[in-house]
């Protein structure tokens, strides 16, 4: 008789392409928008054409991984509120609402994401993409300091959500000083005055968004070094590492 055969173990869950996320979620919505009108004459179709993107990444994401994608949920807010202001032709006060009103999502996503099982700073800064996510857990477990990176994590959250009401503050101030014409009254003026508190936009708020995300990711970074004992090479994912001693070899050859 034979002996009985172990189940199979269940086939490791697919990781998400962050940078895929971000793209069709955010980026390539926002491109759309910005520049559709080039392209496309009517309005709602530009609109609709760009929610197409969250919409249908949303429903790829969820076949693929079982998973809700909360970046799918608020790029799809941030496109409507965006498109839905211009289509609708409101008062300007409504686009100064609107710009502070998406980072402002952001952060209230991040802090939400904190009751569900998918904590939005496991996407950003700790998934299986990026890091050696088993190794740490390892590593954390074995010196008791599991809890102690929980702690760490949340922290993290606080901070991430911070800069994104940081933002939401900023974003209010720029477009406020910026954009005075009513769209419904001079639209090309209004464009205009659009177009110039993006380009400032890039330099009081993304810039300075950006740093506090670099420092938030070395913050946790440094931390997850001190409680697994790890050094910054050995948290990085095995494929990555994998690639860049492929490089140095190559290098060394040549």
């Amino acid at each position: 008789m034979e002996s009985e055969k172990s189940a199979p173990a269940p086939p490791p869950s697919k990781q998400e392409n962050l940078f895929i996320n971000l793209g069709f979620n955010i980026l390539v919505p926002v491109l759309i928008l910005t520049k559709g009108d080039r392209f496309v004459e009517e309005a709602w179709l530009v609109l609709v054409i760009a929610l197409s993107f969250p919409v249908c990444y949303f429903f790829y994401d969820l076949r693929r991984r079982r998973k809700i994608n909360f970046f799918s949920i608020i790029g799809f807010v941030s496109v409507l509120l965006t498109g839905g202001v211009g289509l609708l032709e409101l008062p300007r006060f409504w686009f100064i609402v609107k710009e502070a009103a998406i980072p402002f999502i952001f952060g209230l996503a991040v802090l939400v994401s904190l009751k569900t099982p998918y904590p939005l700073i496991r996407t950003l800064f700790f998934n299986k993409t990026i890091f050696d996510v088993e190794r740490i857990r390892a590593e954390l477990d074995a010196r008791g300091n599991t809890r102690t990176f929980e702690a760490l994590l949340f922290r993290g959250t606080l901070l991430l959500a911070a800069t994104f009401f940081i933002s939401a503050v900023l974003n209010w101030i720029v477009a406020s000083h910026i954009v005075q014409t009513e769209p419904s009254l001079d639209p090309a003026a209004f464009n205009a005055e659009v177009g110039r508190m993006t380009a400032w936009s890039w330099v009081v708020i993304a810039l300075p968004s950006m740093v506090m995300l670099m420092g938030i990711f070395f913050y946790l970074m440094k931390g997850a070094t001190r409680m697994t004992g790890l050094t910054m090479d050995d948290l990085i994912a095995p494929e990555h590492r994998a690639r860049e001693e492929a490089k140095q070899a190559e290098r060394r050859k040549n």
